[in-house]
């Protein structure tokens, strides 16, 4: 009989495979073990033990057949470069064609060739999926553009370039982690599904379930309220400012723009921070500052291969601007020096700078030419065209709030933040002033209960990588892009 110590839920609590086992040791999970396997980076490293028979699993990238022997070109998705296998003519290779999915044993050694480490001598090739490449919409010695692999959303990471997107989009993404983790921060997994338009753009997906929409319910919702795919975590992060003093959320956000401009997406990825007890825009400025340059830093060690092929094929001179960027402070401009540098510019505009409104992207885009292609942070916008939270500078006539922007070279704006408004009678005034006093009776109370003053801001992680890579459209940085009348897979 099974007792309560040492189980719970009537499983055994310590590890022990031979639970997993039926009669006769198959086990209760059939197939094959991938344990012994090698990687492909891990055979190219010069470390790799040389002699030691091995287990490769990929994609065939190229075939080369000679008299005595065929040289295939492998790939597993781990690296850029190639592994070189020499099959013998007795071996059967029959079917092996370019995108074949392949299952190969025999001896890594060092490769005669300059330019490889490491080949590995076959001693057994199994074919695991056909390929018929002339189906296949990629050909093997054709240098297809990102527009072209962008029809394909179900293939496109079986290009070199696109496998090295997805690659340098997993590093950056565990280096932005890290930089949270290593400087104190506490990741919040904020929801999906909100019922707050934190932008107050009105530009928002709601949500219903399938059968109440077919059916037309009225004046009914789900959730009792109108609920929505979120914009943003900010308004969840800073209720986490109420007990923790630096928090950070990294996921999907959703925007209903009927836009299809290489600048827009419907479903893109937002990296957002909050800091309590803090009551400079420098001390904001810092963290954008430190984290774009640590993040790229490790890219650029960690992707070197990777993000070559962008330099190089894709944006070259990127690699140099990239440099400047690493190189340099941020430069800073308040929102009304960049309004009177626009006003005083040769540059002839499509909307004309004016104090009051909005940097438009050809404005960003010029004030950091104008501080010599290095990014640029554009501080304390004026108060009417900047959200409820932003907290109010007092600083009439002009009227502004301690809101910042950065601005990067190609892109325009990268991060958004602010100080928030902590002080209560101001804020209760700004949602009376807007009619929003009773949605968001929940915010104010924040500030009844040991509120401090804090700030945050958010990162389009996209934007980012079009920016350490030069990818002049959005759609060439995500896996899946979602965009009005695009939705595919």
């Amino acid at each position: 009989m099974w007792t309560r110590k040492g189980r719970l839920l009537g499983l055994p609590l310590t590890w022990c495979p031979s639970t997993l086992r039926g009669k006769g040791g198959d086990g209760l999970f059939k197939g094959r073990s991938n344990k012994s396997g090698l990687k492909v980076n891990e055979a190219l490293l010069e470390t790799a033990a040389k002699g030691q028979e091995v287990r490769v699993q990929g994609w065939v990238r190229s075939v080369r057949a000679q008299k005595e022997i065929t040289f295939l070109n492998i790939n597993d998705g781990s690296s850029l470069q190639n592994l070189q296998i020499v099959a013998r003519s007795d071996l059967n290779i029959r079917g092996i064609t370019f995108g074949s999915a392949v299952e190969i044993w025999g001896k890594l050694v060092q490769s005669p060739h300059k330019k490889q480490r490491t080949e590995l001598l076959a001693d057994k090739i199994r074919l695991v999926g056909a390929c018929n490449p002339v189906n296949l919409p990629f050909k093997i010695k054709e240098r297809h553009s990102l527009e072209y692999i962008r029809q394909f959303p179900h293939l496109r990471c079986k290009t070199n370039v696109f496998s090295s997107l997805l690659r340098i989009r997993s590093e950056a993404s565990t280096a932005i982690h890290s930089f949270f983790k290593n400087n104190g921060f506490v990741h919040i997994h904020a929801p999906i599904i909100t019922s707050n338009d934190c932008e107050g753009a009105g530009e928002l997906f709601q949500i219903e379930p399938a059968s109440r929409t077919a059916e037309k319910h009225e004046n009914t919702h789900f959730f009792d309220v109108p609920s929505f795919l979120t914009v943003s975590g900010q308004l969840h992060l800073e209720v986490m400012t109420g007990a923790f003093t630096q928090v950070y959320t990294f996921g999907p956000t959703f925007r209903a723009e009927n836009s299809q401009t290489r600048r827009h997406l419907a479903e893109f990825y937002m990296v957002e921070a909050e800091l309590a007890f803090t009551e400079s825009l420098k001390d904001i400025m810092e963290v954008m500052e430190n984290l774009f340059k640590i993040t790229t830093s490790h890219i650029l060690s960690n992707c070197s291969d990777d993000v070559e092929l962008f330099h190089k094929y894709i944006a070259p001179g990127q690699k140099e601007r990239m440099e400047q960027m690493l190189k340099n402070s941020f430069q800073v401009l308040s929102y009304t020096e960049a309004i009177d540098i626009l006003q005083r510019s040769t540059e002839i505009f499509k909307f004309e700078p004016k104090w009051g409104c909005d940097l438009q992207t050809e404005h960003e885009n010029y004030l950091v030419q104008h501080c010599g292609n290095i990014p640029v942070f554009v501080v304390n916008y004026p108060y009417d065209i900047k959200p409820f939270y932003a907290r109010d500078n007092q600083d009439h006539p002009q009227h502004t709030v301690a809101a910042v922007d950065l601005l990067v070279p190609g892109i325009g704006e990268l991060c958004g933040g602010s100080l928030r408004e902590e002080r209560l009678d101001l804020l209760q005034s700004r949602l009376k002033e807007l009619g929003l006093k009773d949605t968001y009776h929940w915010y104010e109370e924040l500030r009844q209960f040991g509120s401090v003053p804090h700030g945050g801001f958010g990162l389009g992680f996209e934007r980012y990588l079009q920016c350490i890579l030069g990818v002049e459209n959005i759609k060439d940085v995500i896996p899946f892009p979602r965009f009005s009348h695009s939705c595919l897979l």
